[in-house]
């Protein structure tokens, strides 16, 4: 089912892990851990077991970054499947709420990426398809979204040579929530011309033209929006809803009288308890949402009266993600030592907000059902699990029943790196001179701090004595924090000093020093787990050295410390016994897109710039291919940006038509 395909050879120690794994799941454990230092291939590893296993996968990833490498590494191993994306289609979101303290009532505020919105149809999509699917998602998949069964049952399933009456068709199309139009074809929408009828489903990359002729379908294919050419024909093709919550007229009709009810038991309640306000504030806010329900199908916030379109009892566990994978599917937690706490922190946070909205009127309390699963839930659905962490947990280990399996061998043969402990008296003065000498070996250096102030303030003095560095935390932009990087690999840095986001998911194999100021400072910074995630930001370098600015050595050092001295010393060992010489990675420098740039081009676009509308169609057409070649590698800003533009170049092909 899976076909997995790569440009190298899994390893000896991949291999053996795979083997283990396997071994294990064979002999009936339904959780084990693989602990996977920096660089070992962990993704690799993964997809060997995926493909041996053959069934769907779930692969869960702590955040969006991590998310998106994940499924572009994924894509590339199989190539011939179906890899999914789900993640939360947030650009930005602000939930609603309300702070009883203050009287203030925030209301919801949201920007959804549709690129975003469509990978996760796609996602829903290929997993009640196609048995050979893998999702890379985010802790957002245990959010509540529609009923899997809802979603199946209301597809519209299009064969070669079915027959199909025109009229009926259309109309099943609107139950759907598609809109028809005459112009250009959009996701969402369906144009109409004669005997073809051409629709754009939600989860498609490309709309699809179905031929009539008398009364039977002669023709499916998808084909491309702007210049009409069709793709390789299909023999069969599905249409689903245009999201989630979307249900026929009938149905819904039934949901507003429940609604209905319970805001007449509501209102009641408030009134019985001199809450007028409450009352009133509620009715009005609640009958404004089923008018837009009653006439559009649709309404902002109809997530909240998912218990009622999902028909649920109350307190019943939500439709998520996870309830749309068939039985005995495997998941995945990458870097489960932040991925688990994430998903056993989501359903508290919820309820607390969603609370003072029921209380204080703004919200029916069914809205309460409306929620991520909690912790017990979600281990209920995951049953054959794999965690994977170069620092698994103690949850993760005692919950495997310490079936570990150790992944510590580097394909590149580089060892873990070399650690030094040095007196915490004068770490500046010792710092520079450290920082100088691996300048001078054209290699860079992280510095890690404990607060954003004293990251700014170290980044201002080092800049004094002629280092060229940047302080990067939380305050700094995802697109800025990107071009640091880059200017860090590219050498146009020498040094980045930061916080936490020193951790997890960087890549930078110039880095050869990794200085930890305040080492000896307990807490969640300088914890065990922390410490050897941030020695492995040093190990994708053959001279990559830590060192611990410290006065005393506490347990969390002394922890860290032999955790990666017994790391190194097994990779040495394995080195020499396979004649192994260790090699620095060598990863290209991506280059990013410069925003600036389409910005002066979609500013210089004048109907008077072009020639003829042939020239300006052939440019519609060009940026076209560059969107959708964005938007496949995950670069949604950039892709957003040509999108625009492109709207303003039809525009101005209109004038000039």
């Amino acid at each position: 089912m899976f076909k997995l395909q790569a440009p190298f050879r899994i390893t000896q120690p991949q291999q053996d892990a795979v083997g283990q794994v396997l071994d294990r799941f064979a002999r009936g454990e339904q959780r084990q851990v693989i602990l996977g230092v920096t660089g070992s291939g962990k993704t690799y590893t993964m997809a060997h077991i995926i493909a041996s296993l053959n069934v769907p996968t779930l692969v869960l990833s702590p955040n969006k970054t991590l998310a998106a490498q994940l499924y572009q590494e994924f894509r590339g191993f199989f190539p011939e499947n179906h890899v999914g994306y789900f993640i939360s289609y947030y650009d930005y979101y602000m939930p609603e709420a309300f702070v009883p303290q203050r009287n203030l009532y925030i209301a919801k505020e949201v920007s959804i990426n549709p690129e975003l919105e469509r990978l996760r149809l796609a996602a829903v999509r290929n997993l009640l398809e196609h048995r050979d699917t893998i999702v890379v998602a985010s802790v957002s998949s245990i959010y509540s979204i529609g009923s899997p069964q809802d979603f199946a049952a209301q597809r519209i399933h299009l064969q070669l040579q079915a027959t199909v009456e025109r009229e009926q068709f259309l109309r099943d199309l609107v139950a759907l929530g598609y809109s028809r139009t005459a112009d250009f074809i959009e996701p969402g929408k369906f144009r109409v011309r004669g005997d073809l009828i051409e629709v754009f489903p939600s989860s498609e990359e490309m709309p699809i033209r179905i031929a009539l002729s008398s009364g039977a379908i002669k023709e499916i294919a998808p084909f491309d929006p702007i210049t009409g050419q069709a793709s390789n024909r299909v023999s069969a093709f599905s249409i689903f809803p245009i999201s989630y919550f979307f249900f026929e007229k009938k149905r819904l009709h039934h949901i507003i009288r429940q609604i209905k009810t319970e805001l007449d038991d509501r209102s009641r309640y408030f009134l019985d308890h001199s809450q007028d306000e409450f009352a009133e504030r509620l009715k009005r806010r609640t009958l404004f949402d089923l008018e837009m329900l009653e006439q559009f199908g649709y309404c902002p916030g109809i997530e909240n009266y998912s218990l009622y379109m999902t028909q649920r009892r109350s307190g019943e566990p939500p439709y998520t993600l996870l309830d749309f994978f068939p039985a005995n599917y495997l998941t995945i937690i990458d870097e489960s030592h932040i991925t688990v706490p994430q998903l056993n922190g989501m359903f508290a946070g919820d309820r607390s907000r969603k609370q003072k909205l029921v209380d204080y009127g703004f919200r029916l309390p069914s809205a309460l059902d409306n929620r991520p699963l909690n912790f017990a839930e979600i281990n209920e659905r995951l049953r054959r699990l794999l965690y994977v962490s170069a620092t698994p947990a103690p949850y993760e280990i005692a919950d495997s029943r310490r079936q570990v399996t150790e992944l510590l061998v580097r394909p590149t043969g580089l060892l873990d790196p070399h650690i030094d402990i040095r007196p915490n008296v004068a770490p500046i003065e010792d710092l520079l001179q450290q920082i100088h000498s691996t300048a001078a070996r054209n290699e860079r250096a992280l510095v890690t701090t404990l607060t954003k102030r004293m990251a700014e303030k170290l980044a201002s003095f080092l800049s004094l004595k002629g280092i060229r560095c940047a302080y990067l935390h939380s305050e700094i932009k995802a697109l800025e924090r990107v071009k640091l990087l880059k200017k860090l690999r590219q050498g146009e840095i020498d040094v980045l000093i930061g916080i936490n986001l020193l951790r997890e998911g960087l890549d930078l194999p110039e880095v050869s020093l990794v200085a930890v100021l305040d080492a000896d400072k307990e807490g969640f910074l300088r914890s065990e787990t922390s410490l050897i995630q941030t020695f492995g930001r040093a190990a994708r370098n053959r001279n990559g050295t830590v060192i611990l600015y410290a006065q005393t050595m506490t347990g969390s050092l002394q922890r860290a410390i032999a955790e990666s001295q017994r790391r190194r010393q097994f990779q040495s060992l394995y080195n020499r016994q396979h004649h192994i010489t260790p090699t620095t990675i060598a990863k290209r420098i991506k280059d990013f897109h410069d925003d600036d740039y389409w910005i002066r081009q979609s500013e210089e676009d004048v109907p008077g710039k072009w020639r003829s509308p042939e020239t300006l169609q052939r440019e519609i057409e060009r940026l076209s291919a560059q969107m959708k070649a964005r938007a496949e590698n995950l670069d949604f800003k950039g892709a957003t940006v040509l999108r625009d533009r492109i709207t303003k170049l039809k525009n101005i092909l209109i004038e000039l038509v």
